[in-house]
C-alpha cells in the first residue's frame, strides 16, 4: 500500500471514527441515571486505525511526519473552560440534578423566592465567609453541586442557626445525628457549628443515604431532612401499594415534603437568574478563610487581636467554641481570613505560649472542690490539674490555685454561647417589660410542665434558658422565666385556685371532651367561655379556644 493510500485510508477511519465518538454536551438537569443510547461498535475500526497509524513514517523524533505538514493541521483541542470569577457561576457549572419544574410543589416554593426577591441576598452576605469550602470540597467529592445550596434551606447559613428540635449549625445536625458522624460535643465546643468538621459530616451523611436509598439524591435529601428510616418506610408503602418509589410519589411528612422542593427552586434561580428576574450578589469565587492549627489553647480575644480582625468576626468563622477561649484539650485550630492568616502566624511565633492565656490566683475556700472552682471560672478540672502540676483532685483550703480567665470582659466575647444566651434574656425581658423570675429546677421537673405552670409555650421557655424543648432538666439549674403573668403565677405557687386565661389552639384529632379533661373542666364550661363553638357541632385544628383554668394544677 503507497504512502498516499495509507494516508487517505487514515483519514477516512479517524473521521468516521470521530463522528461515532464525538460526546454530546451533557444536560445538567437531567438525572445522571438516564441510560445512553446504543452506537456502533467501534472495537473494529479502532484496531484498524491502530494499525495502520503504526504503519506510518515517523521523523527522527519519533513524531508522525503529518503532523509536521502544515497541509495536513491536526484538530484544535476545545479551549479549557475559563474560571468563574463569581462563585454562583462556578456552582451551577457543577449543578447535576433534574428540578422538576413541572411540579406543582417546585413551582409553589419559586414563587415565595419570586415574590421576595432581597431573600437571597440576604443569605448571600452570610455565606460569603462558608460558600467557597463547601464548594470546594463538594467538588472533590464530585457530588451534585445542588448540594452547596442546602445551608440556605436548612440555616440560611446562619452559623448559629438552632432549631426547636435541637438541630444546630449550617448544616442543622442534632446531636445524636453529629455525634454518629464523629462531631465533638461539650461545653466548651459544638462540632455541628464548626463550618469544616460540619461540612465533612454532612456530605458523608448525604453520600452514605445516596448509597443506601437506590442511588437517588432526592431521596438523600429527604432522609437528610426527616431520616433515612421515614423515607423507607414511605417506600415500602408504596411498593406494597404498586406505586412509584419517586420522591414525588412518596407520601413523606409534610416538612419534606416541602423540604426538597425548596431546595430545587433555589437551584433554578440560581441556576437562571434572570430567568426569574433575580439579581444574585456577587460572591467572590476565591478562599476566604485558611485553617491555622496551633499547639496550645489560646484566649479568643488574644488571637482577633494578633489576627486584627473583631472577636465577631473570629466567631462567625469559629462558630463552635462556647466560651472565651479554644477547647483545654484541643484540638487548637482557628478559622481566620486569608488576609490576615499570615499576620496572626508570625505574631504568635513572637507570644509565649504561657502568655496565651490571662491567669488569676484563687484562694481555696473550706468545700470547695476542683469541679465547683471549674464551673465558675468557666474551664475545666483537667486545665486546673495542668496548670497547677496536680496529680489527683484534692485541693486544701487556703492554699492557692492558678485559674485561666478571660482575658476581656465578658460583653467583648457576644457571640459565645453564654454572651447569646444573655442577649436574648434582655430582649425577653424588654419585651414583657418586667424582670425575670429565677426558678431552681427541682428532681422531676421538665420543660413541659414547668411552661404549663409559668403559662408560657414551652418553646419559649426553652429559647429564654438556651434549650430545645426536649432538653433534659437537672435537678439544681437555675431558670429564668420572664413576663407578669409568670411573675404572679410565681408568687402564688403552692396556693390553689390560681385561675388563669388560656387562649388555646385545637390541635389534630382533639375533642372538646379531651381538652376538658386536659385541662380540668367541662366540655359544658369550655362552650359558654366560647360562644361561637357552642353553636357549632364539632370543632376543627386550628380553632382558638378560650379557657379558664387553675395553672397550678395543669399537666
Amino acid at each position: 500500500m503507497t504512502s498516499a493510500l495509507k494516508f487517505s485510508t487514515f483519514v477516512f477511519l479517524v473521521v468516521i471514527i470521530s463522528g461515532c465518538q464525538t460526546p454530546g454536551i451533557l444536560n445538567p438537569l437531567k438525572p445522571q441515571t438516564e441510560p445512553k443510547e446504543e452506537g456502533p461498535d467501534l472495537t473494529r475500526l479502532v484496531s484498524e486505525e491502530i494499525v495502520i497509524a503504526a504503519a506510518m513514517p515517523t521523523n527522527e523524533d519519533g513524531q508522525d511526519d503529518l503532523i509536521e505538514r502544515e497541509s495536513d493541521p491536526l484538530p484544535l483541542e476545545p479551549d479549557e473552560p475559563v474560571a468563574a470569577s463569581d462563585l454562583w457561576e462556578r456552582i451551577r457549572r457543577g449543578f447535576m440534578l433534574e428540578h422538576h419544574l413541572d411540579e406543582r410543589r417546585v413551582e409553589a416554593e419559586l414563587n415565595w423566592y419570586r415574590r421576595h426577591p432581597d431573600y437571597l441576598n440576604r443569605v448571600a452576605t452570610r455565606a460569603t465567609r462558608y460558600m467557597h469550602h463547601i464548594v470546594e470540597e463538594i467538588e472533590q467529592r464530585q457530588l451534585p453541586m445542588e448540594l452547596a445550596l442546602l445551608p440556605i434551606v436548612e440555616s440560611a447559613f446562619d452559623p448559629f442557626a438552632y432549631s426547636h428540635g435541637r438541630a444546630s449549625g449550617l448544616w442543622q445536625f442534632i446531636p445524636s445525628t453529629g455525634r454518629l458522624y464523629g462531631l465533638k460535643i461539650d461545653a466548651w465546643y459544638d462540632g455541628r457549628r464548626d463550618v469544616t468538621q460540619a461540612t465533612n459530616a454532612a456530605l458523608n451523611y448525604l453520600s452514605d443515604s445516596h448509597r443506601s436509598l437506590n442511588n437517588d439524591w432526592l431521596l438523600a435529601l429527604a432522609a437528610y431532612n426527616s431520616g433515612e428510616g421515614n423515607v423507607r418506610y414511605s417506600m415500602r408503602k408504596n411498593v406494597k401499594a404498586g406505586k412509584p418509589i419517586d420522591f414525588f410519589s412518596l407520601g413523606l411528612l409534610r416538612e419534606t415534603r416541602a423540604y426538597v422542593p425548596r431546595l430545587l427552586a433555589i437551584s433554578a434561580l440560581i441556576a437562571d437568574p434572570e430567568k426569574y428576574g433575580i439579581e444574585l450578589k456577587v460572591i467572590p469565587n476565591e478562599p476566604y478563610f485558611d485553617e491555622i492549627a496551633m499547639d496550645s489553647q489560646i484566649d479568643l480575644a488574644i488571637a482577633a487581636d494578633l489576627a486584627n480582625i473583631s472577636i465577631e468576626e473570629l466567631y462567625l468563622l469559629n462558630p463552635a467554641f462556647n466560651k472565651w477561649a479554644t477547647h483545654p484539650k484541643g484540638p487548637h485550630n482557628l478559622l481566620l481570613p486569608v488576609a490576615n492568616s499570615e499576620q496572626f502566624k508570625q505574631a504568635l511565633n513572637s507570644l509565649p505560649e504561657d502568655q496565651r492565656l490571662r491567669w488569676r490566683t484563687h484562694k481555696i475556700r473550706s468545700g470547695e472542690s476542683l469541679g465547683v472552682i471549674a464551673s465558675r471560672y468557666q474551664t475545666t478540672v483537667a486545665t486546673l490539674k495542668d496548670a497547677n502540676k496536680l496529680r489527683n483532685n484534692v485541693i486544701v483550703a487556703g492554699e492557692d490555685l492558678l485559674v485561666p480567665i478571660a482575658a476581656a470582659q465578658s460583653g467583648n466575647y457576644e457571640l459565645s454561647a453564654t454572651e447569646r444566651l444573655k442577649t436574648t434574656q434582655k430582649i425577653a425581658e424588654k419585651k414583657t417589660g418586667v424582670s425575670p423570675i429565677k426558678y431552681t429546677v427541682k428532681s422531676g421537673d421538665n420543660l413541659w410542665d414547668l411552661s404549663r405552670k409559668f403559662s408560657v409555650s414551652t418553646r419559649t421557655l426553652a429559647k429564654w434558658n438556651g434549650m430545645a424543648p426536649t432538653d433534659t432538666l437537672f435537678p439544681g439549674r437555675e431558670l429564668l422565666i420572664f413576663g407578669e403573668q409568670a411573675t404572679q403565677v410565681a408568687s402564688l405557687l403552692g396556693s390553689r385556685g390560681v385561675i388563669r386565661k388560656v387562649n388555646y389552639r385545637v390541635r389534630r384529632g382533639e375533642s372538646l371532651s379531651r381538652i376538658a379533661s386536659k385541662f380540668g373542666t367541662s366540655v359544658n364550661q369550655i362552650k359558654k367561655w366560647n360562644k361561637k363553638v357552642g353553636a357549632q357541632k364539632y370543632i376543627q385544628p386550628g380553632d382558638r379556644l378560650t379557657l379558664y383554668v387553675d395553672v397550678t394544677q395543669t399537666r
